[in-house]
């Protein structure tokens, strides 16, 4: 009887078909959304990396701030229920915010209202995510955990890959407008399909006050006061996103409008606008993410991953600096960016194999070892850690490109990227998990 149910797919679970599709139509907008609005916000205000990069530093201090409350109800409450509530405002502010962008069409107000919907879709997301992240160890056995992150995950690569080349494609061909239109419909689908999850659930006796709230977040910090090893994870994770976050979302946007788009030539010119390119990486990240989550989709759970993670970061971090070196060469001294181009699609190869082995362990590992009625606050104080230095990260990113340029932005990354790994690898504690 146990043989029958380890064979089994996951895909066998009702809710968790549910939800897997509504992520993944969430997922799909949410990707959409983030590729247009990078790009528009530097069109209507004249290539400004600053900008776009306070663009990013509110929106996930909005994340940042919400993270601990989401925290507190993915606990409390039914955490299908949270979803389908904050995909429906997620979807519903997107439509109404796109509604005031086809009447009030100039730059100044458009960006007031692309800021205003950046910081209430986020706080959502922080509300969100936490419950989202906990929903698996309610639905899923807790032999089938590893095969349900890493179908997750492929889901995940398969949006990157479809995602981004239709997000590429409809920016090119469509307004603005017509696109966010298409966002906000995704949310309020993956919404529906989240209506008819059935996830168990024990109400609280306690009502629910702000006082209660910061006594449950203090919770959860004692708890993983018990857990040195996890907190030395969290504490290595924060400075690898500090680093690593500039790179996806300050630098590949400035190198495609600024750099690539002003070359009198580049490889597939005819072919791929400019857009189209930062498409291309993200689908060379996507495929090869999708591979590796495949792979270990077939494996069986590891007991212990921390010591092979930091093995796999210091390689995330010499491909970082390979990367950075061939900018340099490539683009920045003028022998060839299109030898760039190539070599950083390749890289986006290595770095998305790499990226599945390191989170999908990881994520596995947290959902069997965390309690079940911690795990929701867990997931906020986690996401907290591993979140907060990103939107200083993102304005200085765009400080940095603004007055020095995408080398040094590069060098900087790549260089605080490989001291973090390094540490990671020689931490004690890690190798305990």
């Amino acid at each position: 009887m146990n043989s029958n149910r380890e064979n089994k797919s996951v895909f066998s679970n009702r809710n968790f078909c549910l939800t897997f599709f509504g992520a993944l139509v969430s997922e799909l907008g949410a990707l959409m959304y983030s590729f247009a609005v990078g790009f528009y916000i530097l069109e209507i205000s004249r290539n400004d990396a600053f900008l776009q990069g306070l663009y990013l530093a509110v929106c996930g201090l909005s994340l940042l701030l919400l993270t601990p409350l989401g925290g507190v109800l993915g606990d409390r409450f039914n955490k299908a229920k949270i979803m389908v509530v904050c995909d429906f405002l997620k979807g519903g502010s997107i439509l109404l915010a796109t509604s005031l962008l086809l009447v009030l069409r100039a730059p100044r107000a458009q960006i007031i209202i692309l800021f205003l919907l950046g910081i209430l879709g986020n706080a959502v997301s922080g509300v969100f995510e936490p419950a989202a992240g906990a929903l698996l160890p309610h639905i899923v056995p807790k032999e089938k955990l590893q095969q349900a992150n890493a179908y997750f995950s492929m889901k995940s690569a398969l949006v990157g890959i479809v995602g981004i080349v239709l997000a590429g494609i409809l920016y090119a061909a469509l307004q603005i407008y017509t696109l966010f239109f298409v966002v906000g419909l995704c949310f309020v689908a993956s919404a529906v399909s989240e209506m008819f999850i059935r996830c168990e659930h024990r109400p609280s006796s306690e009502r629910l006050t702000l006082r209660l709230a910061f006594r449950d977040i203090g919770d959860g910090i004692r708890y993983l006061r018990g857990q040195s090893a996890i907190l030395a994870m969290l504490g290595a994770i924060l400075f690898i996103n500090f680093f690593f976050a500039p790179v996806t979302g300050n630098f590949v946007p400035f190198f495609v409008k600024d750099v690539l788009a002003n070359a009198p030539s580049y490889l597939f010119m005819k072919a791929l606008t400019p857009e189209l390119w930062s498409s291309v990486f993200s689908v060379c990240f996507g495929l090869s993410s999708l591979l590796g989550a495949a792979i270990l989709s077939a494996r069986p759970q590891e007991e212990k991953c921390g010591h092979k993670t930091a093995v796999r970061l210091c390689l995330v971090a010499v491909a970082m600096i390979a990367l950075t070196a061939c900018y340099w060469i490539g683009v920045d001294r003028g022998v060839s960016i299109n030898a760039f181009l190539i070599v950083f699609s390749f890289g986006a190869l290595v770095l998305g194999a790499l990226i599945s082995f390191i989170n999908i362990p990881v994520n596995t590992l947290l959902m069997r070892i965390v309690d079940r009625d911690k795990l929701s606050k867990v997931n906020s104080i986690l996401s907290i850690g591993s979140q907060d230095m990103i939107p200083l990260a993102s304005v200085l990113a765009g400080a940095v490109l603004n007055t020095l340029g995408s080398t040094w932005l590069m060098t900087l990354c790549s260089l605080g990227f490989a001291v973090t790994a390094l540490a990671m690898l020689l931490n004690r504690r890690i190798r305990e998990i």
